[in-house]
């Protein structure tokens, strides 16, 4: 699903290129999940995707979220190894864009919820915000987890801007 964006409407800014390839995306997303509630919406939308546009739009799901505090990166972390075809695609996304610090914390990520018994399944998930709070332990692993992507996404916003700016028919065409 290339998106077709109008030369005059493109400004090719590195530092945002990755959000702006992502925002129709997701326009289009929330708009057919808003017109139809069957489940097979969600597969057949990324099924549509280039390979370039699956990588960037599992980046920007999981990112939105986890970015927001130490407790939604846990929890959205465990949300999403609980659901093992997200949790596969989320580690392409970082083999795509060639991001090895981000896959290994998505290991040592899968490596902490296991060690404390997570589901990987949704079938019993019933995961709290909660729980970070009232285990010291899976506290201060997530916290020292939490830090290591502080300090690596600026470095991964600028491998995907970069990709995407070398392989942008990947992601969008530019109309004259």
């Amino acid at each position: 699903m290339i998106i077709k964006v109008k030369e005059e409407d493109f400004v090719s800014n590195c530092s945002s290129l990755s959000q702006r390839c992502f925002e129709p995306l997701i326009t289009i997303y929330k708009r057919r999940m808003s017109e139809e509630t069957n489940i097979d919406v969600k597969e057949h939308f990324y099924e549509e995707l280039t390979e370039g546009q699956r990588a960037l739009f599992m980046f920007y799901v999981y990112y939105s979220h986890i970015s927001e505090s130490l407790i939604e990166f846990y929890w959205w972390s465990a949300y999403f190894m609980a659901q093992s075809k997200k949790w596969a695609a989320l580690k392409t996304c970082f083999k795509y864009f060639h991001d090895e610090p981000f896959l290994l914390l998505l290991e040592k990520i899968e490596q902490e919820l296991k060690h404390y018994n997570h589901p990987t399944t949704l079938e019993n998930f019933s995961i709290t915000r909660d729980e970070l709070i009232q285990n010291k332990e899976l506290h201060a692993s997530f916290e020292s987890l939490y830090v290591i992507f502080e300090n690596i996404y600026p470095a991964t916003m600028e491998k995907i801007n970069n990709f995407i700016e070398k392989n942008l028919q990947e992601f969008i065409l530019i109309e004259n």
